[in-house]
């Protein structure tokens, strides 16, 4: 019998607010362990949680960006269950009155497009983080997560394969990053994802029993924690078998998923609405607000790009991998008005440099204008293509203009027709043996003069001019 995977994504996102949903303290990520709490957040007797106004506004931000329908009146809820990094017992969330709702998103992969429907997005707070001691039997609880605010993003049971899903938890990184409310960390736990995945006889409607898989943190190992889950399940199906509900871990080194407990279902956790905080109501002008100050999102600006700089596919969705890299390139056409030189440049020199030092396009020491500066002196002929590498080399380390440069290593290209001609003819005249070979037809030692006269010139001559010389001159 062939099995047909049916798979179902709940991703969290770490908002970037500056303070936490609840309480004023520091949402910020990687201070010394419980220095970012207070009463609200311990989870203290008498205390009252504040709603963070930022976070429903990001909340809005993902759901117009996902097509998502927004409720006019939401509230939080409490989610019952007990674990040592949720002091209060309990964590704030939503369930019956989720603020936004049917949304989707278009995902590409091999070669084809697949729309994914959205079922909810909710806002959340995030519990602690354990920390177990590999050499004694103890655990520690670090409480600066507590309380820092989460939207959840619940996918409809849309995916058929781990390919599929990974090209949906791209789409969904990307959209959150470009709308700048989540840095997208998966390493620092800012952008999580937990699968749904069960599979049915292919042509039939039920759904199977579903497993739940945890602790994956790269787009590598949901894919491979997926197709581990489908052969897992289908071999205990094959075999005659029944898969039992439960929620698994993700073994990274192993490759393998293994159980951890049963799965919950919503009745476990005894939702009820929230007493301490009041319903949240959110009116058309705050929506219209919201999506006034959205700015042009990956798939829509990538289109732009291939329509109105008229650059290849790949070129577009290279330079929209960000959205700073996107306005950095921008910025340099601008200057230059050369989109298909800067697209080479900026793909090619500039992400090579950031990349070797790990460092974003927003540290990068060579601005726009200095690019495109050097993008005009290359189209103007003062300097060539293996003068331009030593000169974006040079303006990485420096932060110099090119013109500084230039001046610095004395690199202006040689066009003065009467001094490469004696080069030239010097060249020729050392060489007969070659002369010889290439009046006689052999062709490719035309690349020996060319090296040679580069050679002389200290690589300082236009490039064509020693072509058209060359061919002039040994043609004589």
């Amino acid at each position: 019998m062939e099995f047909e995977p049916v798979i179902g994504l709940e991703i969290h996102a770490q908002l970037l607010t500056d303070t936490k949903i609840f309480c004023g303290c520091s949402a910020k990520f990687g201070a010394a362990p419980n220095t970012h709490t207070c009463p609200v957040c311990l989870g203290m007797p008498g205390v009252l949680p504040v709603l963070n106004r930022k976070v429903v506004e990001f909340m809005i931000k993902m759901a117009l960006a996902t097509n998502c329908a927004v409720n006019r009146e939401c509230n939080f809820a409490r989610k019952n269950y007990f674990y040592p990094d949720l002091p209060k017992g309990y964590q704030i969330s939503q369930y019956a009155l989720p603020p936004a709702e049917h949304g989707w998103v278009d995902v590409e992969f091999d070669g084809r497009q697949k729309r994914i429907g959205i079922t909810r997005i909710h806002m959340e707070e995030d519990a602690g983080k354990l920390m177990h001691d590999e050499h004694n039997p103890a655990s520690y609880v670090d409480l600066n997560r507590t309380g820092v605010p989460l939207i959840e993003i619940v996918s409809e049971p849309d995916i058929r394969s781990a390919e599929e899903a990974a090209a949906y938890l791209r789409r969904l990184h990307e959209i959150l990053v470009y709308l700048e409310i989540c840095d997208g960390n998966m390493e620092e736990g800012s952008f999580r994802c937990d699968a749904n995945i069960s599979l049915r006889p292919r042509g039939t409607e039920p759904f199977g029993t579903r497993a739940e898989l945890k602790n994956m943190n790269s787009f590598r190992n949901v894919q491979r924690a997926l197709e581990y889950e489908i052969k897992r399940q289908q071999y205990v199906l094959e075999g005659g078998g029944q898969v039992v509900q439960e929620t698994r871990l993700w073994d990274d080194t192993a490759g393998v998923t293994h159980s951890m407990r049963g799965k919950e279902e919503a009745h476990d956790y005894r939702y009820f609405p929230d007493p301490d905080l009041v319903p949240i109501v959110i009116d058309d002008a705050w929506i219209e607000e919201v999506r006034k100050a959205q700015p042009e999102l990956p798939l829509e600006k990538r289109e732009r790009f291939m329509r109105a700089y008229q650059i290849p596919a790949y070129d577009a969705g290279v330079l929209t991998t960000s959205r700073a890299l996107a306005d950095y390139y921008e910025e340099v056409v601008r200057l230059c008005g050369e989109p298909k030189i800067a697209a080479n440049w900026v793909m090619g020199d500039i992400l090579r440099f950031l990349n070797e030092e790990k460092r974003d396009i927003r540290e990068c020491p060579i601005a726009p204008a200095s690019l495109a500066g050097m993008i005009r002196l290359i189209q103007e002929g003062t300097i060539n293509g293996k003068m331009a590498k030593e000169v974006s080399e040079a303006m990485y380390k420096s932060g110099k203009t090119p013109q500084a440069i230039i001046e610095e290593k004395g690199l202006v290209q040689i066009t003065d027709e009467g001094a490469l001609s004696e080069t030239i003819a010097e060249i020729i005249g050392k060489n007969p043996a070659q002369v010889e070979q290439y009046r006689g037809g052999k062709d490719k030692v035309f690349g020996f003069f060319v090296g040679q006269a580069m050679k002389a010139t200290q690589g300082k001559a236009n490039p064509q001019m020693i072509n058209d010389l060359l061919k002039k001159m040994l043609a004589g």
